[in-house]
């Protein structure tokens, strides 16, 4: 099966920067559109950023600036760069992925990581 596993979260001071990584394991046709999201303590999931297997990419507008997406087809990896970071980054990160499994009948379909907890904080 498709698993989605994050590493690189952690704590960090206001300013400084974390780079978050997604690899996608398991057996699969293809991997489509990539994302991130996070959830902070006592609020809904949010979207942060996506990239097209074409590598086109979209960050939220509150973010544009701090925070970049990317992905590395030859690993099945995805990454999300985050610099300035703020008290209010702070939030559990999702990878998200969508891909075609290796079983009929082929569908894409969606997966998720475990997610990576972020911490900014002084």
């Amino acid at each position: 099966q498709v698993q989605l596993v994050e590493s690189g979260g952690g704590l960090v001071q206001p300013g400084g920067s974390l780079r978050l990584s997604c690899a996608v394991s398991g057996r699969f046709l293809s991997i489509d559109d990539m994302g991130w999201y996070r959830q902070a303590p006592g609020e809904q999931r949010q979207l942060v950023a996506t990239i097209t297997n074409g590598n086109t990419t979209n960050i939220v507008d509150s973010l544009k600036g701090r925070f970049t997406i990317s992905r590395d087809n030859a690993k099945n990896t995805v990454y999300l760069q985050m610099n300035s970071l703020k008290p209010d980054d702070t939030a559990v990160y999702y990878c998200n992925a969508h891909a075609s499994p290796y079983r009929w009948p082929y569908n894409r379909e969606t997966y998720w990581g475990q997610g990576t907890q972020v911490t900014v904080s002084s």
